[in-house]
């Protein structure tokens, strides 16, 4: 018997779409040398998922001295120029977001970069990928905070628990299961083990919106009748790529 579709997929953008965190490493690079700082590749990875006020707090103590809007507004010119020259698409991506559209499941983007960010990468994909996006500066709490994954829910008009939410990085994941979804990890740039993820998946290149199903009901069994009555998480299902 094949499992439920989801309510919705919730979808975060950088890491998980499009391969963009060199491209912000590099830009955050380039603004801590430029003030005369040094950027490390072990800071860089701290900032991976989290909110654009966090990461300019952290540029300013490695030594730019910019306010933090000035910041955000700069580095996200630097990526968005490096988009528009390459859109660097993750593995199975497009596809998976394709065959969502096709099936009839709706669809969120949840991003913690700005809305102009993220309308620049789903303006890129050939056809209407999202039915909302919420981005970081529309929400007051960013990830590892629910709210940005509970807020694409209630603004889709259903519940997380019913979701699945897939991400890269653990703020996400966190993000994610915290506000009661099924979350799909795609294991890149972080190690996401331990992070309460439902499963966690080497790509998404080759995964089905089945697959989606599939996590979603193992969710359920996991959690119980109501997802929202139990606070342990799941063990992740780690699984090969297919």
């Amino acid at each position: 018997m094949t499992a439920p579709l989801p309510a919705a997929v919730l979808w975060d953008m950088d890491g998980t779409i499009v391969d963009t965190e060199p491209y912000w490493m590099s830009v955050q690079g380039e603004m801590v040398k430029a003030h005369g700082g040094v950027w490390t590749a072990e800071a860089a990875k701290t900032l991976i998922g989290q909110g654009m006020d966090h990461s300019a707090r952290l540029l300013q103590e490695f030594g730019v001295d910019l306010p933090q809007e000035e910041i955000i507004q700069a580095a996200t010119d630097g990526v968005i120029d490096h988009i528009r020259s390459e859109v660097p698409w993750r593995p199975g991506a497009v596809e998976l977001l394709r065959e969502l559209r096709d099936r009839g499941v709706r669809t969120a983007l949840v991003t913690m970069s700005i809305g102009r960010m993220a309308r620049e990468v789903a303006d890129s994909i050939p056809f209407e990928a999202f039915d909302l996006v919420v981005s970081g500066d529309e929400v007051e709490h960013s990830k590892p905070h629910p709210e940005p994954y509970l807020a694409a829910a209630r603004a889709l008009g259903v519940d997380a628990a019913d979701c699945v939410a897939i991400e890269d990085s653990v703020a996400g994941v966190t993000s994610a299961v915290a506000a009661g979804a099924a979350t799909v990890g795609v294991q890149h740039m972080l190690n996401l083990d331990d992070t309460g993820a439902t499963a966690i998946w080497t790509t998404l290149a080759g995964r089905t919106v089945d697959d989606l199903a599939d996590v979603l009901a193992e969710h359920r069994a996991a959690r119980g009748a109501d997802p929202r009555t139990r606070t342990d998480a799941p063990t992740p299902i780690v699984e090969e790529t297919p």
